[in-house]
């Protein structure tokens, strides 16, 4: 196995990107990229909590939601403004990806999120598969900006 380089986190991050705004554009992006994008069990650390979770048909159906949510609370783009990768060994890696979400309220006004989220990633079988990942208060940043109630 070759060991996970930089390049490859890069290029991992970049299309997860690119499927997000597909989606938010109303376009038909590839789920089962997104969804093997995740190991087959997989954490969550947020406020809420922590979870672990299932990569099954229950998840696959959760991206689907997920992005129809974003569209709906008027998010336009998810753009990643910065990667900060460290290489823990030759399968895993630390992933720091610094995310602007722009967007737009029901009273026509835009505005910007900017948030961090860490990603604990491994490569498997020559595949990047995110295993872990933490998030800061999603649903208070959406609050304060008034796109949830």
């Amino acid at each position: 196995m070759t060991p996970i380089q930089q390049p490859e986190i890069e290029n991992f991050f970049n299309r997860y990107e690119t499927r997000f705004n597909e989606a938010l554009r109303g376009g038909e992006p590839d789920v089962e990229e997104t969804v093997n994008s995740f190991a087959e069990y997989f954490i969550e650390a947020s406020p809420a909590g922590v979870v672990a979770a299932k990569n099954d048909d229950q998840f696959k159906a959760s991206v689907r939601q997920g992005w129809t949510f974003y569209k709906q609370i008027g998010i336009l783009a998810m753009e990643i403004l910065s990667k900060q990768i460290s290489i823990l060994d030759d399968m895993h890696a630390l992933v720091k990806i610094h995310w602007n979400s722009a967007f737009v309220r029901k009273n026509n006004t835009h505005g910007e999120i900017d948030f961090d989220v860490f990603y604990l990633i491994q490569k498997k079988d020559e595949h990047l598969r995110i295993f872990a990942y933490i998030t800061g208060d999603e649903q208070q940043a959406l609050k304060d900006e008034g796109l949830v109630p």
